[in-house]
């Protein structure tokens, strides 16, 4: 049986290592993902492509959101993590396509951190 809507909100969750890591993952891909936004603007033309920087301020965003939403305990952190390791595997794949570019290679990597992460954060709930 579902738990009344009051006892869910009241819900307390623990911040721990794990989360900790996490978070940390979230906060250093949203900023190299902006990071590299500015970068791909000011070198242009494919790196410039409208897709490609949708996918990383989506990126950012999701880690963004994920993070806060891990940082004031939400039960809601989750959900936030599977769309936000879903934001960082696309953005991971979109940066590989720059494979001789440091810049973009840095960010796909810390993507691919993160992406793992946040999906052991979602599937946790799951385990517990």
């Amino acid at each position: 049986m579902a738990q009344p809507t009051s006892e869910r909100i009241s819900r307390q969750v623990e911040i721990d290592e794990e989360m900790r890591a996490c978070i940390r993952d979230c906060q250093d891909c949203s900023a190299i993902c902006l990071e590299t936004v500015t970068h791909c603007l000011q070198r242009g033309g494919p790196h410039a492509e409208v897709s490609h920087i949708r996918t990383l301020l989506d990126c950012a965003e999701a880690c963004q959101t994920a993070a806060n939403f891990m940082l004031r305990g939400s039960d809601l952190h989750p959900r936030t993590c599977a769309v936000c390791s879903e934001a960082c595997e696309r953005c991971a794949t979109s940066c590989e396509q720059f494979p001789d570019d440091e810049m973009m290679q840095r960010c796909a990597q810390m993507c691919r951190q993160c992406a793992a992460s946040c999906r052991s954060m979602a599937t946790r709930a799951i385990r517990a």
